[in-house]
């Protein structure tokens, strides 16, 4: 017996589930309505083109997989979009509306194949003859340097990768390591140089790839014996941007062949750009001879930005949008959300979602009331290398004090307490732990959380200082 649409997709739903935050799932899932399915095409309904466009940007591989699972490999999705009131720029959204009736339209079939290729890098160097004009430079459209507002926290980046645009390779900003905390913008500046270099250099080869996937590349390389394969197809790239380098961290024959290919590139004037959440002094897991490498050219950070840049991203993101939103509503969530761009654009999106899946207003009642649940929620997210510092700055210490190989009491009763806050608050492994405070072994790490629970039962003081430090962990 044939499932109908609605079946088919509460199948989908419980797979989702499955796969996403429950929050995610209930914004962006359960108001879709399932309408038909036709030869394998499901058609489902969303409430606006803005979550649409959504959808697509951050869910299309979740969407994608699932389908094909439930109803077969040759599945397509086809959306109706609802069209809201709120208006918008013509162009704005990536569905292609016939110019006459632009975004006039209720219900607005959009058709998208659900098989289309999109992940990045499909074993491509295991395509014989493969040529260089067939590569994919794996680049976001939307991530220009137009796009990416400059302040005073990124202007020395900005500059540099805008001087590497036009002329790659041939600056002393090779490599240029663009360094800084989650979402402040690392992958966003390195991918607007690779689309500024495209569009001035045609002809040049750009890749942009994470450093997750190429370590995944080379194992499934390694299996299939084509690692001379793999090698030579990076070797054609002119200008390689590798993002989140340390992931490279503890996988040694990665760190090989990309210190090879490294080398290669460098050497013949190709230019490379690297990503990082740390400085390249504080990576660790990587040898030191790439770490060096990785110094050759300039290292620049970007920082959290200031109230006049939070304010300018959100004007910018609104107007790309087409959105109009009154400035006080604006000025408000740039002076309550302060850490990154990524929670930034993210407290504008969870405004947005409200106010058309309630269809309410936006007010400035509305985002306040957003804003208190989204700082109530989002606590500092506790880590190795937080807990490192806050316990650092308590007994007024450096960081580089705990991975070095004194015996003095007070810093390896430091690096110990790092180890016993390590293993209770985050999910990381006890040779992880190790491996980041000190470059220990995993029986240091045990041996370190017993230390710490004797020393609370039968000193005082010490005691204290670990409650002291547990409070401002939790603040």
């Amino acid at each position: 017996m044939l499932k109908s649409h609605h079946q088919i997709w509460n199948d989908c739903l419980s797979i989702i589930k499955d796969n996403v935050q429950p929050v995610s799932f209930r914004t962006w899932f359960e108001p879709i309505k399932p309408l038909k399915i036709d030869n394998e095409i499901l058609t489902i309904q969303v409430p606006s083109p803005f979550f649409y466009e959504y959808l697509e940007e951050q869910y299309i591989d979740i969407l994608r997989k699932t389908l094909r699972k439930v109803i077969g490999a040759n599945a397509k999705l086809e959306y109706n979009v609802v069209m809201s009131n709120v208006p918008q720029k013509s162009g704005s959204l990536t569905v292609n509306y016939p110019t006459n009736n632009n975004l006039k339209l209720n219900n607005r079939p959009v058709s998208v194949p659900v098989t289309a290729d999109t992940a990045s890098i499909k074993n491509p160097f295991v395509i014989p003859g493969i040529q260089k004009l067939h590569i994919d430079p794996q680049l976001k459209k939307d991530n220009t340097f137009e796009n990416f507002i400059e302040g005073e926290c990124n202007r020395l980046a900005r500059s540099a990768g805008f001087a590497v645009a036009q002329n790659p390779g041939g600056t002393a900003f090779n490599p240029l390591m663009i360094y800084g905390d989650s979402g402040l913008g690392k992958t966003h500046l390195a991918q607007a140089i690779g689309i500024e270099v495209k569009e001035r250099f045609p002809e040049k080869v750009v890749l942009y790839v994470n450093a997750n996937k190429f370590s995944t590349q080379y194992q499934e390389a390694t299996r299939n014996n084509t690692r001379n394969d793999f090698m030579h197809f990076y070797q054609m790239i002119d200008v390689l941007i590798l993002d989140d380098v340390q992931e490279f961290s503890g996988k040694e024959k990665t760190q090989e062949t990309f210190f090879h290919i490294f080398n290669h590139l460098h050497q013949l004037g190709k230019q490379l750009i690297l990503t990082s959440d740390k400085s390249p002094i504080e990576i660790k897991g990587i040898e030191q001879r790439l770490l060096s490498r990785f110094k050759w050219g300039l290292t620049t950070d970007l920082q959290s930005p200031d109230y006049e840049t939070r304010l300018a991203i959100l004007k910018k993101k609104t107007y790309k949008d087409g959105l109009e939103m009154p400035e006080k509503v604006l000025e408000h969530i740039a002076q309550h959300i302060s850490n990154n761009v990524r929670e930034l654009e993210g407290a504008l999106i969870s405004l947005l979602a409200q106010s058309t899946l309630n269809r309410k207003a936006i007010t400035i009642d509305l985002a306040i009331d957003m804003i208190n649940k989204i700082v109530k929620q989002n606590k500092h997210e506790i880590t190795i290398d937080y807990i490192q510092k806050i316990v650092c700055d308590y007994f007024n210490m450096p960081i580089d004090s705990l991975c070095s190989k004194t015996r003095k009491r007070e810093v390896v009763q430091a690096r110990q307490i790092a180890m016993f806050f390590s293993k209770n608050l985050t999910k990381s492994s006890l040779a992880t732990i190790g491996l980041q405070i000190g470059r220990k072994d995993h029986a240091t790490v045990l041996h370190a959380c017993k230390t710490v629970t004797n020393l609370m039962d039968t000193d005082k003081q010490f005691r204290l200082d670990v409650e002291e430090i547990e409070k401002r962990l939790k603040v």
